[in-house]
């Protein structure tokens, strides 16, 4: 789902933020979080989380395997196909779902979410 600026997006799952204090510091009174449903505006489009550790290295064993795969020997080039083949269902899951993004967004109760992940938003 590509988010842009301006779009209206509601939060797919509750999303735990942390303690509230009041008072002594690091005197804890409750637990505030967001609940599923509530809706509010992208106001900013951040850019791509990384790639996932899995992905990085499939495609680095992928272009050794596809620049040197020829000269090794035998033994070498299995065992770098049995290691390509166990990171495949990570990089076919990557490419599935492409690269994510970070956002901001303002909720309609004045609260924001700066470096939220697509992934926990529903486009309205």
């Amino acid at each position: 789902m590509p988010l842009k600026e301006g779009q209206r997006v509601s939060l797919a799952e509750d999303l735990g933020i942390g303690e509230a204090v009041a008072g002594e510091p690091g005197a804890a009174v409750g637990f505030l979080s967001l609940c599923a449903g509530i809706e509010g505006t992208v106001e900013r489009v951040d850019g791509e989380l990384p790639e996932s550790g899995e992905v990085r290295e499939y495609q680095r064993l992928k272009a050794l395997f596809e620049d040197y795969g020829h000269t090794m020997p035998a033994e070498s080039r299995k065992r770098l196909e049995a290691e390509i083949a166990v990171l495949e269902p990570q990089w076919a899951a990557h490419r599935e779902r492409g690269n994510r993004l970070t956002v901001r967004v303002r909720w309609d109760n004045g609260f924001v979410l700066d470096g939220a992940h697509e992934d926990v938003l529903i486009l309205l």
